[in-house]
């Protein structure tokens, strides 16, 4: 009954935000626009987040609306399609089609995880562990998404999870939060991090550098959010494993295990070192895809190709990169955060409330505009905020990073949705362990870490 009640709100809202500015121009003075903007945010975000249609058909209602009521040129709203981040996913997928095909997921998931036996939460232990591990080596969130799924989802068969069970939703969940949320304590492991990386620099003349970063925030999201989610995560999503029967000294590789094996390891090897060739990672992830459909490798062949490739991850991703993109060409997320700053009433000399406001805008802006756009709109009014608060900047931009890594919905991250499109994850089940996890990172870690930095002497 309460959903019913808050999709008939957030719906009516939508439409009242979406229609009148054209039936009564010039209404109480608000710009139209703005308005027009709002309305398609409330409809698209608030569909995702209480279901209201299936997330690929909401996305593809974000783009119709927008072109019809020219919330935004085609450039921005279509943004989503150009992005690296979709053509990474792009080719991730074709790469998660030839590891399944070949096999080659169930001889790593047995190399990673073969000694496990029968204990759900040792499985969750060691996935989460193995996520976090990837993000040092792997700079791109949704490269290790894409690259580690396969390998999760063999280990769920291995353990006889079936497609829809408990267990083996709480495998996907636990790789893709174990891959994002610690990884916003790494330069440059997430998308959110790295445009916190540029906007920093660009504002105020301040390059963050990897060591301190990490001291400062990895014992609290690296450690402690992993404290959190392994234990949350066999407790949503306990299942008893059935193992199924396997052969634990499995044969020779096949020929197309070794050619797809090679590939990956190539792939690997350009991701590590993408600081000196300056390649993006999506091109890496396309290359590999490539490199699996060409004649004469073929590991996944063209009727393989055009029956499994997931139109609707590829729609989602799209329109979570493209709303980000009207978001901040309307103005809308710069508008909404003065706003929250105002009312926020910073007050000097009182550091825990000032730290508590701050992250409660923070978090707040990324369930508003999504995770990725947070940074470059929150960045900007960085110094102002310190000044008012009387806190060391620093302060306040590694706040809105804890911001930035409190996911409580999952259409605020794209490597989220895409683990749980690939990995049969409903909305509704992933939003049962976010919001304990996110509601974990306020109560729990965020405290810890205003301690954290109180030691280091961070709090001015």
């Amino acid at each position: 009954m309460i959903r019913r009640w808050a999709i008939a709100l957030v719906m009516t809202s939508a439409a009242a935000l979406l229609v009148l500015p054209s039936i009564v121009p010039g209404l109480a003075g608000l710009d139209p626009a703005l308005m027009r903007s709002t309305g398609l945010v409330l409809f698209t975000l608030g569909g995702w987040a209480l279901v209201v249609f299936p997330e690929f058909v909401t996305a593809l209602a974000f783009f119709l609306v927008a072109m019809v009521l020219h919330i935004a040129p085609p450039q921005v709203v279509f943004s989503g399609f150009t992005s690296v981040a979709w053509w990474l996913v792009f080719g991730g997928l074709i790469v998660g089609m030839a590891i399944d095909r070949t096999g080659l997921g169930r001889r790593l998931a047995r190399m990673l995880f073969g000694r496990l036996r029968g204990s759900y939460i040792q499985a969750v232990g060691a996935v989460a562990v193995v996520a976090v591990g990837l993000a040092f080596l792997m700079p791109s969130t949704m490269g290790r998404v894409v690259l580690l799924l396969p390998i999760v989802l063999a280990l769920a068969d291995r353990m006889g999870f079936a497609a829809g069970s408990r267990g083996r939703s709480g495998l996907v969940m636990t790789a893709a939060l174990a891959t994002y949320v610690p990884a916003t304590a790494i330069l440059p492991a997430s998308v959110p991090g790295t445009v916190l990386l540029g906007a920093v620099e660009q504002a105020y003349g301040i390059r963050l550098t990897y060591g301190p970063y990490l001291m400062m925030l990895f014992p609290i999201l690296g450690f402690g959010f992993l404290a959190l989610l392994v234990p949350l995560a066999a407790w949503v999503f306990h299942d008893r494993p059935r193992p199924q029967a396997t052969d634990d000294a499995p044969g020779q590789p096949s020929r197309d295990e070794r050619k797809l094996a090679w590939i990956l390891g190539i792939a690997l090897l350009l991701f590590v070192l993408d600081f000196l060739h300056g390649v993006s990672p999506a091109w890496i992830s396309l290359a590999a895809g490539l490199a699996c459909l060409l004649p004469g490798i073929a590991i996944v062949d063209t009727k393989t190709f055009s029956e499994r490739v997931n139109l609707a991850v590829l729609v989602y991703i799209a329109a979570i990169i493209g709303i980000g993109a009207v978001v901040g060409h309307s103005g809308l997320g710069a508008r909404f955060s003065a706003v929250l700053i105002e009312a926020a009433h910073l007050e000097p000399g009182a550091p825990v409330y000032d730290f508590a406001a701050i992250l409660g805008l923070s978090v707040l802006v990324g369930v508003a505009i999504t995770l990725i756009p947070q940074p470059a709109v929150l960045v900007p009014l960085a110094g102002d905020i310190a000044r008012a608060a009387e806190l060391p900047l620093m302060t306040v931009l590694l706040t809105y990073v804890l911001g930035f890594a409190t996911l409580l919905f999952p259409y605020q991250s794209g490597p989220l949705v895409v683990a749980m499109q690939l990995g049969g994850v409903s909305t509704r089940e992933g939003t049962r362990l976010t919001l304990l996890t996110g509601g974990a990172t306020l109560l729990i870690l965020a405290p810890l870490a205003y301690i954290w930095w109180w030691l280091l002497g961070r709090l001015g």
